[in-house]
């Protein structure tokens, strides 16, 4: 790994994704983590062209795909809490595209880890509360660390692990808070 301009330009993008969806996991409403999941998969999108990792950018365009489907559903039926038939056929899909992706984009055992990201991070999105949105971002972002050490993206393992942290404490904050809701209501 060397400092070229294509490099630098990778990890300037890369800051630029990881400050979106740092942002996205402090939020409690699901379309404004959406478009900012948006945001941050075109940001990360061109870092991973940058940095020639294809698994990364197949899973990019993937989740840009996703969140549009997700973002016009939602425009279309309006907010649910409930998951029916057509969201698991949605979900279902996503898997199977992200495997069909995977399997053209495969450049060994360690670019799995952004398939794997991807995985753990559609469900996260599909399924309709924000506080399993949190939870996954867990592993998803562990994935992450590892896929961004098999790239060579410091900024990016450095980045990936603030926004571990993000996950846990957005996590946390939210479970305080829902604690708090049910002890309040149940104090009614």
């Amino acid at each position: 790994m060397s400092l070229t301009l294509p490099y630098i330009l990778s990890q300037v993008f890369t800051i630029s994704m990881y400050i979106t969806l740092a942002c996205s996991y402090y939020s409690k409403d699901r379309r404004k983590i959406l478009i900012l999941n948006f945001a941050g998969l075109v940001l990360i999108g061109i870092a991973y062209i940058f940095l020639h990792a294809w698994s990364g950018l197949a899973m990019s365009i993937l989740g840009i795909i996703r969140n549009i489907i997700f973002m016009l559903d939602e425009k279309k039926n309006g907010k649910r809490d409930t998951i029916n038939k057509k969201d698991i056929a949605i979900l279902i899909l996503l898997v199977a595209i992200t495997i069909v992706l995977s399997i053209f984009t495969y450049e060994g055992f360690f670019s799995l880890f952004s398939v794997f990201a991807t995985m753990l991070y559609t469900i996260s999105v599909w399924q309709k509360r924000t506080i399993i949105y949190k939870i996954l971002g867990i592993p998803t972002g562990i994935c992450w660390i590892i896929y961004n050490v098999y790239i060579f993206s410091i900024i990016g393992m450095i980045l990936e692990s603030i926004l571990l942290i993000c996950a846990i404490t957005g996590f946390l904050l939210e479970l305080a808070q829902s604690r708090k809701e049910n002890k309040a209501e149940k104090n009614r």
